[in-house]
């Protein structure tokens, strides 16, 4: 996706910052300024402009607090409407609240002040821009990505010791950014601050511990907290969040005492990635990929590298690529979206819409609701399309009747 991301003041237009992805060149300051125009206008005469679209851009505004705008220009080649666009700004406006804090944001006293402090957050706000690299879907669903081991029990009472000796309820297991098990408090947390902390976990660079000050943007938004987070082992990480206490060393002196006994199960977990499920549920010949969103529990399940191909990283990128696609052009448009926040009108159909495909000359998707899961399934060609309703249910059900494996 080619996009740029303009922050700037209300009321004044004073630019923040512009981020941008793809190989675009710097947008002008004139530019900037008739974008940031248009909007003020509308405002001073009681309209809301809310997005825009040229031959080869999507353009969307949106104020926070009366106090920051942000633009998004996309191009129209990334299949991305106002929905997913909305959601991005959104997700953008809540990191910069997650590392600055909300009361900050509100009342900025001092902008060129405000413009270098600000720059913390743009390791966070770059990956949410950059989706095309991402093998997370999480920005796109606001449900965390989770990756699920044969046996989540064990790691689960490793896990509960852990944070009990913290003195903490909030904690998580992690592998190569996904949640392979969590506290009940964790899973408390709204979607999108469980989706900020996976991604901002993975925009960091691998370190042995860290101890970073955060704010959760619906939880406590003004009064920080702390994330530290451990390395078990490589692309493995204990997350909690916690108050002034423990300190970073005490923690660190724990971690040899609580989880050098679970190292084999961590590795066993760790070898699911890029499935993200066990072996032991085998899913149809003809599925390429598929995405699996549970709404109400916030968490989503995705592989695009099953057993037959699984030394093609080529082939894993493309397939996530139309997965996305195919994600965005379904929701939105066909089935509700899980963000209240950027919900659109309503539908123009006068029945919801439960299952939806499309056929194409390599490949064929479809799409099945069931109560709060969503399952979108890249199919091969090869698939007669009247058998692909059969196999979304058959495939929905294995991941959500199984007690062991359920998301």
């Amino acid at each position: 996706m080619a996009a740029y991301l303009i922050c700037l003041t209300s009321g004044s237009g004073l630019p923040v910052f512009t981020r941008s992805v793809g190989n675009l060149k710097p947008l002008p300051f004139p530019v900037i300024g008739s974008l940031n125009a248009v909007h003020m206008f509308a405002a001073n005469h009681d309209a809301v402009l809310q997005s825009t679209t040229t031959d080869d851009a999507r353009i969307v505004w949106k104020d926070f607090h009366n106090s920051l705008v942000l633009i998004a220009v996309v191009s129209r080649d990334s299949a991305a409407d106002d929905v997913h666009v909305g959601r991005l700004l959104e997700n953008v406006f809540h990191s910069l609240v997650l590392l600055y804090g909300l009361e900050e944001l509100v009342n900025i006293k001092n902008v060129e002040r405000f413009k270098k402090e600000i720059r913390i957050c743009f390791q966070l706000v770059d990956t949410l821009l950059q989706q095309s690299t991402l093998t997370l879907f999480s920005d796109l669903t606001n449900a965390v990505d989770v990756l699920i081991p044969a046996e989540t029990s064990v790691l689960q009472n490793f896990l509960e010791a852990f944070v009990e000796a913290a003195g903490s309820p909030y904690g998580c297991l992690m592998a190569h950014g996904r949640v392979i098990v969590a506290t009940s408090k964790w899973w408390d947390l709204t979607s999108t601050e469980l989706v900020l902390l996976s991604l901002l976990l993975s925009s960091f660079s691998e370190c042995s511990s860290r101890d970073v000050p955060i704010y959760l943007p619906q939880g406590s938004p003004n009064i920080p907290h702390r994330l530290l987070t451990f390395e078990l082992l490589r692309h493995v990480e204990v997350c909690l969040i916690c108050g002034p206490t423990p300190s970073l060393t005490d923690m660190e002196r724990e971690i040899g005492r609580f989880w050098t006994p679970a190292l084999d199960n961590l590795r066993s977990a760790r070898q699911l990635h890029p499935r993200n499920f066990p072996t032991s549920i085998e899913v149809d010949n003809n599925i390429l990929g598929f995405l699996l969103v549970n709404s109400r529990a916030n968490r989503c399940l995705n592989s695009v590298n099953l057993p037959r191909e699984r030394d093609d990283p080529v082939k894993m990128e493309k397939r996530r690529a139309l997965l996305r696609s195919f994600y965005k052009h379904v929701v939105g448009t066909y089935f509700s979206n899980s963000n209240p926040a950027t919900e659109k009108g309503p539908s123009e159909f006068s029945h919801q819409v439960m299952d939806t495909y499309i056929v194409c000359s390599g490949h064929k998707c479809y799409a099945h609701t069931s109560g709060p899961h969503q399952i979108f399934i890249l199919f091969s060609s090869q698939i007669p399309t009247f058998a692909m309703r059969s196999v979304s249910q058959k495939t929905l059900d294995l991941f959500i009747k199984d007690k062991n494996f359920r998301i």
